[in-house]
């Protein structure tokens, strides 16, 4: 069986770490149907449209993708790719899996998974200015906007990830004791989600910035964590910093008729064809995508050939304090799944 993919390689470093991660998930056997479109600048270079219309029908026919990263244009009218594409698919799981590799990292003992609401709460962008006198920009106002529906649908999920892996506690993340309504209602669904699955899986809930800090404390005590988009967000850049940083973080997109895996790090224009990127999130969010179309076996590969060639052959790219070579990173991934 062969496993049709949109495969958008993206900006700056975006397909040198592309490049890398295909030979890796061709090591592993499994076949894979590759149907290459463009998004970010590359595409408004080609056509002036950042998410060009083939690259939507694609995902819309293929159902899945693999996506480097992508530029938005700062002080211009087009908007974010990574938030178009969450809206058109309805992709309102974020799920940033983050486990420690030795010899990098500040913390040995990770292996937490945080799931974030990705299409709901401030990041709706409904916002305005109000004029107050003569100045028509004197007060900006956004709002938050969070559904009992949206809410139930992620926490659901969380503990559904939960189940399906094994994992033993979801933690609730919010802001309830001062924002009562936005994340009053979170923390709500969560309590009434939670008491479904007692007796499975273990549920608790910690106010944000006690999160934070909890993460940073004591990392090795969070399982599966669940939260709103902006606080998910925050803190899941935060958990990557935990290991070594975004070159280490995958990151998977999951809706009810589509799933878009990435590197969540950036495009990195600075470092873009100079060979030295590290691959390694894109690979670990190939991995995730393997998960996703059942072959776990080919993903479990992955995820240990990755941990094994930063950990026991000390090839490491130069974010992790190596010299290696993109090129060289992936065919040491390579090799050991071979």
């Amino acid at each position: 069986m062969s496993h049709v993919v949109t495969l958008i390689p993206g900006d700056g470093i975006g397909p040198e770490i592309t490049a890398a991660t295909r030979k890796v998930l061709q090591a592993t056997g499994v076949k894979f149907d590759w149907d290459e479109q463009i998004a970010g600048m590359a595409a408004v270079d080609r056509s002036g449209d950042p998410l060009p219309d083939a690259t939507v029908d694609s995902i819309r026919r293929t159902r899945l993708a693999l996506k480097g990263p992508l530029t938005t244009p700062v002080g211009t009218g087009f908007r974010s790719v990574n938030v178009a594409l969450r809206k058109e698919f309805e992709l309102y799981a974020n799920v940033r899996p983050t486990r420690s590799i030795a010899g990098v990292g500040k913390f040995p003992n990770v292996d937490l998974v945080l799931v974030r609401e990705n299409v709901e709460g401030l990041y709706v962008g409904v916002e305005h200015f109000v004029r107050v006198g003569d100045d028509p920009r004197a007060v900006a106002e956004s709002m938050a906007i969070v559904t009992r529906v949206g809410c139930e649908r992620i926490i659901r999920y969380a503990f559904e990830y939960a189940v399906r892996n094994g994992r033993k506690k979801v933690t609730v993340v919010h802001k309830a004791n001062i924002l009562k309504m936005v994340s009053g209602l979170f923390l709500e669904v969560g309590r009434a989600v939670g008491a479904e699955y007692e007796g499975r899986v273990a549920f608790n809930d910690l106010i944000i910035d006690n999160a934070a800090m909890q993460m940073v404390l004591r990392p090795e005590q969070m399982d599966v964590m669940v939260t709103t988009n902006m606080f998910g967000d925050i803190l899941s850049d935060l958990a990557a910093g935990l290991i070594g940083g975004l070159g280490l973080a995958p990151g998977g997109n999951i809706g009810t008729h589509a799933a878009v895996f990435e590197a969540v790090h950036g495009s990195a224009p600075d470092i873009a064809g100079k060979g030295v990127a590290n691959p390694a999130a894109l690979i670990l969010a190939g991995a995730m995508m393997l998960d996703h179309v059942g072959e776990v076996g080919a993903g479990d590969r992955v995820r240990a050939a990755v941990a094994r060639v930063i950990e026991q052959d000390q090839v490491r790219t130069r974010d992790l304090g190596g010299t290696a070579t993109t090129t060289e990173f992936g065919d040491a991934v390579v090799r050991r799944i071979a």
